[in-house]
């Protein structure tokens, strides 16, 4: 399983990527592998601030809609738009092409799991 080492994660299967007061979020290759083929995600909150554990979007596979949860409290900045027109980056590359949103950072982010705690989580 591909878990990023320079990642946090959390336990509703997002990864989070500190950049400075920003944070890029997706969700980890183990999300995309349970869920199947991505066929739309939906983020209606860009510009809006998300308490973390609050619902953000939905990503919708062939089988299944799932909520996504935010991991940390901010305001989404940015949705990756590519994801309108290539859903299937988030099952063929979910830690690049396929990152969902930015997100100015408002909130504590200690709660993050490291690569190591996600890992077990999931039994890798």
């Amino acid at each position: 399983m591909n878990l990023p080492e320079n990642l946090q994660y959390t336990k509703e299967h997002e990864w989070v990527r500190i950049e400075g007061n920003t944070a890029v979020i997706g969700i980890t290759a183990y999300a995309q592998d349970q869920l199947g083929d991505i066929v739309y995600v939906d983020i209606p909150t860009v510009g809006q601030e998300v308490a973390a554990n609050e619902i953000f979007g939905t990503v919708e596979a062939v089988k299944t809609v799932s909520d996504l949860f935010m991991p940390i409290t901010g305001t989404v900045t940015a949705f990756n738009e590519v994801l309108n027109t290539n859903p299937d980056f988030v099952n063929a590359d979910p830690y690049g092409k396929g990152w969902m949103i930015k997100v100015n950072i408002s909130g504590d982010h200690s709660q993050l799991l490291s690569q190591a705690e996600y890992a077990k989580l999931i039994g890798a």
